[in-house]
C-alpha cells in the first residue's frame, strides 16, 4: 500500500516544481530534549509515533510514556482480542508468532471442525478468499470492473427510447459507472506515462551530474550547494533533489511499474474473475462457510505489518515493540490484492465477533459497496455484541462527508442514512511534520465522517520472514487506535467498548487551531485550513492522557 500511496505523491508532481528545502541529516535523532530541526530531518526515528510531544517534539501517541509512568509496576488483567481481517498475517514471524490468537478448541491439521463453529482447522483465524482444496486468491478485481463487468453486457447496446422508468435509472447508473472505468483507464494510463518520464529525467540528471561530479557518488548537501551554470544543471538539480528526498531507486520504479502492470492485467480487467478459486456462490450472501485455514495467503506484507503496530511482542527484546500488551491477534484473511468482497466483509466480521474479538481492526476500504445491506447487517451484529470496530478513513485524499470510503459506521444510504454504529472509529493518518504538512498527504478527512488522526506516515513494523520495513497509509493509523484500545482493555477490563470508544475520543492531542495544509487542496491558492475542519475530535489519539482518564474512570 505504501508503494501505491508514494506512487499517487510521485505523479502529482511536476519535475520543475519540486520543493528544494535543505533537508541534509539522515542520521536517527535520539530522544531528548534539544529542539528538533524538522526541516533538515529527512527521516524520522524508527518509533516516533509511539514517542510523547512534549517531551521529544514528535507528535506520537504518548504511548512510551505511558508505559514509563501509568503501567509501570502494573500487570494487565485481561487478554485482549484483536482481529485484523486483512491480506493475510505471517504466523511464524519472530515477533507475532508469540502473540496469536489460538482456537484452543480446534485441533491442528486434523481436517475437522473440533469446535463446532463451522470451520476447519480454524487455528489462529479464517480464510473467507481461499478454497477448499488449498489453492488461494492473490489478485481480484476492483468493485468499479466488477459492477462494470455485471452492467456493461445488459446496457452497452440498449435502445434508450425503449426504457421503462425503472429501467433508465438502472441505464443512468451504468453510464455513471461507464464513465468512472473509462476514467479509471485513461488515469492508469497516464500513471504509466508519467513513471516513464519519471525514470527517464532521472537517468538523464544522473548523466548531467556524473558529468559534472566525475562518478555519481554526490551527496544531498552536495547537490544543494550546487549552483547550476545552465539549464540542464537547474534541470538535474531539481530531478535528483526530488529523488533523494523521496528514496527514489530503480527498485522503486520497478516495484511502480509492477503496480500499474498487475492493476491493468487484474483490478481494472473486466475478463479476469479468480472467484472461482474460492468456490462459493458469491450472489448467495447467506452463505458464510466457505474458504480455508491458510491465514497467511500468497502475500501477508500488509497485513503482518498491521498486526506487529497493533501487538508486536514487547517482551523479547527483538524487532519492535507493539503498542498494546496481553493482546492476541486474530487473523482473518478478506483482502486481496484488489478490492476485497462485500460478502467476505461481512463474513470476517461476524467470524471474529462469533471467536470471541474484542476489537476488529479494518484497514481498507473502497468506493463502491453492491452488497452493502449484507455488511451492514454484520456491523449491527458486532455492534450489538460489543465489539468495537476500527476502519482506515482511506488514502484518497477525499472528504469523507462526501465521499464513501466503504465499509461505513451508516447504514443504508451513505449520505442519507441516520442511523449509525456506536462502536465504530474512522481514522486519518497523520505525519511526523509539525507544520502545515502535518496531515499526511494522502490521507481522507472529515469534520463528520472521521473520527480522528493518529500517525501514518513512516511506520516501523513487522513484515513477513522476520522483516522489517516503514510504512505509510491509513492503514498504519488504523491499528494504532486498535492498539490503544487494546492496552486500555488489558489494563481496565470493566470499561465497555463504548467507554473505550469515548475515553479514545476525548482525551486526544488536540490541534484544533492548527492551519494544516488539506489534501486535496494542495497547489490551490489557499490550501491551508484549522485541523477543526478534518475530524470530529480535532486531534490525535494520546495513550497517556487515555489511560489517565481510564485511571478515574475506573476507580
Amino acid at each position: 500500500m505504501s508503494n501505491r500511496i508514494l506512487l499517487l505523491v510521485l505523479l502529482s508532481v511536476t519535475l520543475y516544481s519540486c520543493s528544494t528545502t535543505e533537508q541534509v541529516s539522515r542520521q536517527q535523532p535520539i530522544e531528548r530534549q534539544q529542539p528538533v530541526n524538522f526541516d533538515s530531518l529527512q527521516q524520522a526515528p524508527k518509533n516516533w509515533y509511539r514517542l510523547d510531544e512534549e517531551r521529544t517534539q514528535f507528535r506520537g501517541i504518548s504511548s512510551r510514556r505511558a508505559y514509563e509512568t501509568i503501567l509501570k509496576g502494573k500487570a494487565p488483567q485481561k487478554e485482549v482480542i484483536v482481529a485484523v481481517i486483512d491480506g493475510g498475517v505471517d504466523i511464524h514471524h519472530e515477533d507475532l508468532a508469540g502473540v496469536l490468537w489460538t482456537n484452543k478448541d480446534e485441533v491442528a491439521d486434523n481436517g475437522k471442525d473440533d469446535d463446532k463453529n463451522g470451520y476447519v482447522d480454524d487455528i489462529h483465524g479464517w480464510n473467507f478468499i481461499g478454497g477448499a482444496d488449498g489453492e488461494n486468491v492473490n489478485h481480484d478485481t476492483f468493485e468499479l470492473t466488477r459492477i462494470y463487468s455485471k452492467l456493461h453486457p445488459q446496457f452497452a447496446n440498449t435502445d434508450t427510447t425503449q426504457l421503462s422508468a425503472s429501467q433508465e435509472e438502472q441505464y443512468g447508473y451504468y453510464r455513471k459507472i461507464r464513465s468512472d472505468y473509462k476514467d479509471k483507464i485513461d488515469e492508469l494510463s497516464q500513471r504509466y506515462n508519467n513513471i516513464q518520464s519519471l525514470e527517464e529525467s532521472m537517468k538523464q540528471a544522473q548523466r548531467i551530474l556524473r558529468s559534472h561530479y566525475g562518478d555519481t557518488t554526490y551527496t544531498y548537501r552536495q547537490l544543494q550547494s550546487l549552483e547550476p551554470q545552465d539549464q540542464q544543471q537547474a534541470f538535474a538539480k531539481n530531478v535528483m533533489s526530488y529523488v533523494l528526498e523521496n528514496d527514489i531507486d530503480s527498485t522503486l520504479i520497478a516495484d511502480q511499474k509492477e503496480s500499474i502492470y498487475n492493476h491493468a492485467k487484474y483490478g481494472y480487467n473486466p475478463d479476469f474473475n479468480p472467484r472461482n478459486i474460492v468456490g462459493d456462490n458469491y450472489e448467495d450472501t447467506s452463505e458464510r462457510y466457505y474458504g480455508n485455514a491458510n491465514v497467511v495467503g500468497p502475500d501477508a506484507s500488509h497485513g503482518t505489518h498491521v498486526a506487529g503496530i497493533i501487538a508486536a511482542d514487547r517482551n523479547n527484546d527483538i524487532g519492535i515493540k507493539g503498542i498494546a500488551t496481553s493482546t492476541r491477534i486474530m487473523a482473518i484473511r478478506a483482502v486481496p490484492d484488489g478490492d476485497e468482497r462485500d460478502k467476505d466483509v461481512a463474513n470476517a466480521i461476524r467470524y471474529a465477533v462469533d471467536n470471541g474479538a474484542d476489537i476488529i481492526n479494518m484497514s481498507f476500504g473502497k468506493g463502491y459497496s453492491p452488497f452493502k445491506k449484507t455488511v451492514d447487517e454484520a456491523i449491527q451484529y458486532a455492534d450489538q455484541q460489543g465489539v468495537l470496530m476500527v476502519h482506515a478513513a482511506g488514502n484518497s485524499s477525499e472528504n469523507s462527508d462526501y465521499t464513501a470510503n466503504y465499509p461505513t459506521d451508516t447504514y443504508g444510504d451513505y449520505f442519507k442514512g441516520n442511523a449509525t454504529a456506536d462502536l465504530w472509529l474512522s481514522v486519518g493518518a497523520s505525519s511526523w511534520k509539525p507544520d502545515s504538512n502535518f496531515v499526511a498527504t494522502f490521507s481522507n478527512y472529515g469534520d463528520q465522517r472521521v473520527d480522528l488522526f493518529a500517525p501514518g506516515v513512516d511506520i516501523y513494523s513487522t513484515m513477513p520472514d522476520n522483516k522489517y520495513k516503514r510504512n505509510q497509509g491509513t492503514s498504519m493509523a488504523s491499528p494504532v487506535i486498535a492498539g490503544t484500545a487494546a492496552l486500555i482493555m488489558a489494563y481496565y477490563p470493566d470499561l465497555t467498548a463504548a467507554q473505550v470508544r469515548t475515553l479514545i475520543m476525548e482525551n486526544v492531542t488536540p490541534y484544533a487551531s492548527q492551519m494544516v495544509i488539506v489534501p486535496n487542496d494542495r497547489g490551490a491558492d489557499t490550501p491551508v485550513k484549522p485541523f477543526a475542519a478534518l475530524s470530529a475530535s480535532n486531534g490525535v489519539v494520546n495513550v497517556y492522557q487515555a489511560l489517565l482518564a481510564a485511571e478515574k474512570m475506573s476507580q
